[in-house]
């Protein structure tokens, strides 16, 4: 839940209440590993055939007025940041809470700090990883990059409480399996294992909670995505040098 006077996001993930409801979007881009020639595949879950897999909703709604601003100081050549068409209006004011200096941007700090004011506290690392995916090889993104990534989040925090089916704020290795695979990202047991042992801080590799999970979920999203870019073919597997594997998978490590 929001605190008082501060601006709502999505909220950390609450289970106060018994049931709710959400709309369903269309599935998550993803493809297959299937035989054909040069017709992409219907969609479904990365590295294996279509398993129609629960959609997630779209937690901002679009608005029908144009670009979003707000005012620059006044007698300043200032010129404010636009936001895209349809930005909620709540992820305009929390990137104003951010943005203290008016420069038009946020770097991770700035991040951290209004995500654990309106969401939840965050690790900088969470963070950093964040900024890696949407920050397009910056030190600190823009409005149009800030609502992506809030857009991400509040998507992930609705698969999080979905698949908690406990309500326990933690998810196990199955609802881990479950969660990814609704975003289109079918994982082998193996690699569950491994996920669930290196986000599992307590080192019982058992189960990981919100923070960890939606690191978790940036990495599988951002490897799969880097790895598709490869695979022109659609086939589920591509030929990668060693200098493009290490940069591929070294930001995920040393971030």
């Amino acid at each position: 839940m929001s605190k008082p006077g501060k601006p709502s996001a999505p909220p950390a993930p609450s289970y106060q209440q018994s049931s709710w409801s959400q709309p369903s979007p269309p599935p998550p881009s993803s493809y297959q590993q299937s035989s054909w020639s040069q017709s992409p595949p219907p969609p479904g879950p990365y590295g294996q055939p279509p398993m129609n897999p629960h959609g997630y909703p779209q937690t901002w709604s679009p608005q029908p007025q144009g670009a979003y601003s707000y005012p620059p100081p006044y007698g300043s050549p200032y010129q404010p940041p636009l936001f895209p068409p349809g930005t909620d209006p709540e992820i305009i004011r929390c990137f104003q809470m951010a943005d203290v200096d008016g420069s038009g941007s946020v770097d991770d700090r700035e991040l951290q700090r209004v995500l654990s004011s309106v969401n939840h506290e965050f690790s900088l690392r969470t963070v950093k990883l964040l900024m890696f995916l949407f920050a397009n090889n910056t030190q600190r993104i823009g409005p149009k990059e800030f609502a992506a990534l809030w857009q991400c989040i509040a998507e992930w925090q609705v698969i999080f409480v979905r698949f908690d089916r406990d309500r326990s704020g933690k998810i196990d290795s199955r609802e881990l399996r479950d969660a990814l695979l609704s975003l289109g990202y079918a994982i082998s047991p193996s690699i569950l294992q491994i996920l669930v042992s290196k986000y599992d801080r307590t080192g019982q590799a058992r189960d990981i909670d919100y923070d960890n999970f939606i690191e978790c979920g940036i990495v599988v999203k951002g490897l799969t995505d880097m790895f598709k870019a490869k695979d022109t073919r659609y086939t589920g597997s591509a030929t990668l040098n060693y200098e493009t594997f290490m940069l591929m998978v070294l930001p995920f490590i040393v971030v």
